[in-house]
């Protein structure tokens, strides 16, 4: 009977997580299709559009391209003498490019732009959520998919992979300086080894990541704002759910896209 009694809680947690799991997947399927089926009706929200694509975009490339710099920087650091003292000093700038192009800089772009935008989408929409403002817009004719959650999403596809791009050049350029500078590496070799290892499908690769990335991005934020209750409280809770689910679903998306693409 005691051991019963300890199997209901457990159960019944379980039971709740899988319900939450089966809300959201459900809730971000609706809003993926009423995104898709307004994306071409009236109004268009160009400057909404332009305003998030400058939010997630320009306001977040300091703070990625920092974050690529020191990464690309801490690869050279680490692998620079071990590959030279086995005589494959050559293999570095590959190596480095190679890791930042297929994996650091598209994870970096979109962890950045989920800790830095994303929350903020998710605290915008959920201040909006609990003082009915959504609800305002509907009674000025105006439909919250067009004007909140379309901007956001094309905000996102359309910046992450520029994002991402600036990942790949500050990466690579803080391995040059790190290997070049801080190592005593010939820059001509390592530029060559970029050279030889690096392909425009590595590239291609990279952009379907992080096109996958801030689609993720704009999607869990715009659904845990607009679903947001209980005031301040529930901004809170929205904001912090957005971020860590975002950053699990960049992780384990990284490990199916690569899987696909570069196996």
């Amino acid at each position: 009977m005691a051991q019963a009694k300890q199997d209901v809680p457990v159960l019944s947690a379980i039971g709740r997580g899988v319900m939450e799991t089966l809300v959201f997947v459900g809730e971000c399927t609706q809003l993926i299709g009423s995104s898709a089926g307004r994306l071409f009706c009236r109004p268009f929200e160009a400057r909404e559009i332009l305003n998030q694509m400058a939010f997630i975009g320009a306001a977040s490339v300091p703070i990625v391209a920092m974050t690529a710099f020191s990464s690309g920087a801490v690869i050279a650091l680490y692998s620079v003498d071990i590959f030279q003292t086995y005589g494959a000093g050559s293999l570095v700038g590959g190596i480095i490019a190679l890791t930042m192009i297929r994996e650091l800089a598209p994870v970096l772009a979109g962890i950045m732009v989920a800790a830095r935008a994303g929350s903020a989408m998710a605290a915008q929409l959920g201040s909006m959520a609990v003082t009915e403002q959504v609800d305002a817009l509907r009674s000025l004719n105006v439909h919250p998919t067009n004007y909140l959650v379309i901007p956001r999403i094309i905000g996102g596809l359309t910046m992450v992979p520029i994002l991402g791009l600036v990942g790949i050049y500050a990466g690579v350029f803080g391995g040059y300086v790190m290997a070049v500078y801080g190592s005593g590496m010939s820059g001509g070799l390592f530029m060559q080894s970029v050279r030889q290892f690096v392909t425009p499908h590595d590239i291609q690769g990279a952009m379907i990541k992080t096109v996958a990335f801030g689609f993720i991005v704009a999607v869990v934020a715009c659904q845990q704002g607009l679903r947001t209750k209980n005031g301040a409280e529930g901004v809170g809770r929205a904001t912090t759910v957005t971020v860590v689910v975002t950053m699990v679903l960049i992780y384990a998306s990284n490990f199916f896209l690569a899987w696909l693409i570069f196996k």
